[in-house]
């Protein structure tokens, strides 16, 4: 099987084929990231609308209730988790709705730096993870999310979440 496009005429070399005992997902991974497996919502509510794809960039966005304050009817929180990240694969089944057939994605797994596999991780146990697409123009960009409509929660003398101003 062949890890990148082979072009007519162009020699076929060990560094462009896959060897017969490795993953295909192994081999595309760049080196020094992670991939990572998140379910998302057969209806696609959490992944705009089903039409995110291998190859595109998302903001994966956690959404949670402090359980704390769960008491006094506080809304649930949403913080932009890891941004600008590859969807590598999109885990998708074959289901029949009146007599057609919809292709339902179930999973989303993403390419992340070893430093955001815990935290996304994590999120997945303990809170909803949503992903947001990128516009093609913006996905180059590495920018960190924004800072509006922050605020800091200190717990314990614990700061969870700091907003720089």
């Amino acid at each position: 099987m062949a890890r990148a496009p082979l072009y007519s005429s162009e020699p076929v070399r060990r560094e462009k084929l896959l060897k017969a005992d490795s993953g295909f997902l192994s081999a595309i991974l760049p080196p020094g990231k992670r991939a990572v497996a998140i379910t998302t919502d057969n209806r696609g509510a959490n992944t705009a609308g089903g039409f995110i794809l291998p190859n595109d960039r998302v903001d994966v966005v956690r959404t949670s209730r402090d359980d704390s304050n769960s008491k006094d009817g506080s809304p649930p929180v949403s913080e932009i988790l890891v941004a600008n990240v590859r969807v590598l694969a999109i885990g998708q089944s074959i289901q029949e709705k009146n007599g057609e057939k919809v292709v339902i994605g179930e999973t989303a797994t993403l390419e992340l730096d070893p430093k955001h596999v815990e935290a996304v991780t994590l999120a997945q146990k303990t809170s909803t993870l949503s992903l947001a697409l990128r516009s093609l123009q913006d996905a180059g960009e590495k920018s960190p999310p924004s800072d509006e409509g922050g605020l800091t929660l200190v717990r314990f003398g614990v700061v969870t979440k700091a907003v720089k101003p």
